[in-house]
């Protein structure tokens, strides 16, 4: 995060901010968090472009400030030097990394710009969304430091299927899988070996990665559900230490 200064909100706006969190007022259906169920029915068409963004859940009011973002961050995600169109999420509104790869929808005094959030903000409050520079610039002037906003979630515009990442010390005794490239958040994760088997849910932590162990050496079949209930299957899923397995899938 950057060292600037971030004023204090007046005692109202940060009430308001408040009671526009979801974790205050509850997720609407989609939004990151949401009990959604779904079905692997559910699942769109494998690979494709999956076209332009719509909206997730209503607009709030916010506070947007700005840092200097490589794209990297607490959500584990590779630095992206080649898209800085990317966010640091408040702290009441991070829910365990739910929000991690989700896109939002940021309307300042300049204009608008859609981001991508890639890492947290300790200090911010509900409401507050820390920009990259670049992106900060698309909605007002640098000097500025801090504006008012109004911002929603969106899917994202990605084209392709998903990926899936193993950490840097996988194997078959502790995995940590995460999915990236997502269209939509990404709620949960569950893998069993490709040759049979129940699902076994793997337990999300901070850091954006699902967590199981004792699954074995793999191959195996890794099924990702969406914050608003859609699923889809990988199979095949070979396991590695610090390996990204490509996809054949995304979300609608």
């Amino acid at each position: 995060m950057s060292d600037f200064a971030r004023p204090i909100e007046l005692a109202g706006y940060a009430l308001a901010a408040l009671c526009a969190t979801l974790v205050a007022c509850g997720a609407p259906m989609g939004l990151p968090g949401s009990d959604a169920a779904g079905s692997d029915s559910s699942a769109p068409p494998a690979g494709g472009d999956s076209g332009a963004p719509t909206p997730i859940g209503d607009f709030q009011d916010g506070i947007a400030t700005y840092y200097d973002a490589t794209g990297a961050g607490a959500c584990s995600f590779d630095p992206s030097p080649g898209d800085l169109m990317v966010a640091a999420m408040n702290t009441p509104e991070w829910r365990n990394s739910a929000v991690c790869g989700a896109c939002a929808e940021v309307q300042g005094p300049m204009g608008t710009v859609t981001v991508r959030i890639v890492d947290r903000c300790p200090e911010c409050a509900a409401g507050h969304l820390d920009l990259s520079r670049e992106a900060f610039a698309r909605i007002a002037r640098l000097e500025l430091g801090r504006v008012t906003t109004r911002w929603r979630f969106t899917s994202c515009s990605v084209s392709g299927p998903i990926a899936l990442k193993w950490k840097d010390g996988t194997n078959a005794w502790w995995a940590a899988i995460q999915a990236r490239d997502h269209r939509v958040p990404v709620d949960r994760i569950e893998a069993r070996p490709s040759a049979g088997g129940a699902f076994r849910a793997l337990e999300r932590q901070d850091y954006n990665y699902f967590i199981g162990t004792n699954l074995g050496p793999g191959p195996f079949d890794v099924r990702v559900t969406a914050s608003d209930g859609q699923q889809l299957t990988e199979t095949n899923v070979r396991l590695g230490d610090n390996l990204v397995v490509p996809g054949t899938q995304q979300f609608r």
